[in-house]
């Protein structure tokens, strides 16, 4: 067999099983892999790249060290999911810069950290003094992670009482011209209901590139031809403005009659109405 063949064959090979490798090992992002974990995937690598390139190795000889390295990393993993002293041995340890607003210049050392470097880290976390910092963390990844103080922190509807109305992620029903049903269905919608919406669009499938629904249940598209002004969904905001419109027309009736009966019940049904807007005004928000 020539060698160029022998080449192809052993790089098709070799990096199929080094794919299926790193993927048993686990799906994680380069600044997430601990010190083991780098060392085994550039072994890895390079175990597949030398004999690829050289074919008078064993190639039996590959997929055993290749087969060696990923049980070890296999087994490294799956202990330290079990054990916190492996876990911290492989993975690292956090170190806390900054406790109760001061800051450990011991542990900043430990970790061959400047003042400029810490500061640089504060800045990515939109911290610009360090006065206004409770408490900062260096993860195992090289990630700051960093608590403000707490008049410091953005307010949320939680600091202000108000119970914010029931929030659910958006499916998105149309990819590449396609209806997807999973997702239409998980809104709890039909195909029939997405061609009415299109149809009151004047929109076709096949010029649709993305739809998506919200928790509403309000459509939103993005067409293919970029020309076409595809107008917002508005039910919502259509439904309180008729709303709030029905309790400004009964608040003039109950002012325009003279009847203390239809007085009373004008006053009455609008009262009612403006309560039914205020709990139901977060949900069409």
């Amino acid at each position: 067999m020539p060698e160029w063949i022998s080449i192809i064959i052993r790089s098709i090979i070799l990096i199929t099983v080094l794919f299926f490798f790193v993927k048993w090992l686990g799906a994680k992002q380069l600044s997430q892999l601990n010190i083991f974990e780098t060392i085994s995937g550039i072994v890895l690598g390079g175990i597949a790249a030398f004999h690829t390139v050289d074919p008078y190795n064993s190639f039996y000889y590959a997929l055993l060290a290749m087969f060696v390295w990923f049980i070890a990393a296999f087994t490294i993993e799956k202990l330290s999911l079990k054990s916190k002293r492996i876990r911290d041995f492989t993975d690292g340890k956090s170190t806390v810069f900054i406790q109760n607003g001061k800051v450990m210049e011991e542990n900043l050392k430990k970790e061959g950290y400047s003042t400029d470097d810490l500061l640089e880290k504060l800045r990515n976390n939109d911290q610009f003094l360090v006065s206004d910092v409770e408490f900062a963390v260096l993860e195992p990844t090289g990630e700051l992670n960093v608590l403000p103080k707490r008049e410091n922190r953005p307010i949320t509807l939680k600091d202000l009482n108000i119970a914010p109305a029931p929030d659910k992620e958006p499916q998105t029903v149309i990819a590449d011209g396609n209806i997807l049903l999973e997702p239409l269905a998980n809104a709890s919608l039909n195909p029939t209901w997405l061609e009415a919406e299109l149809e009151k669009q004047n929109v076709t499938i096949d010029n649709v590139f993305l739809g998506q629904v919200d928790h509403q249940g309000q459509l939103f598209l993005d067409l293919y031809d970029d020309h076409i002004a595809v107008p917002e969904p508005a039910q919502s905001a259509l439904l309180l403005a008729s709303m709030k419109k029905c309790q400004a027309d009964l608040e003039l009736f109950a002012l325009a009659t003279d009847n203390p009966q239809a007085k009373e019940l004008y006053d009455r049904n609008q009262k009612r109405l403006q309560e039914a807007i205020r709990r139901i005004e977060p949900y069409l928000k």
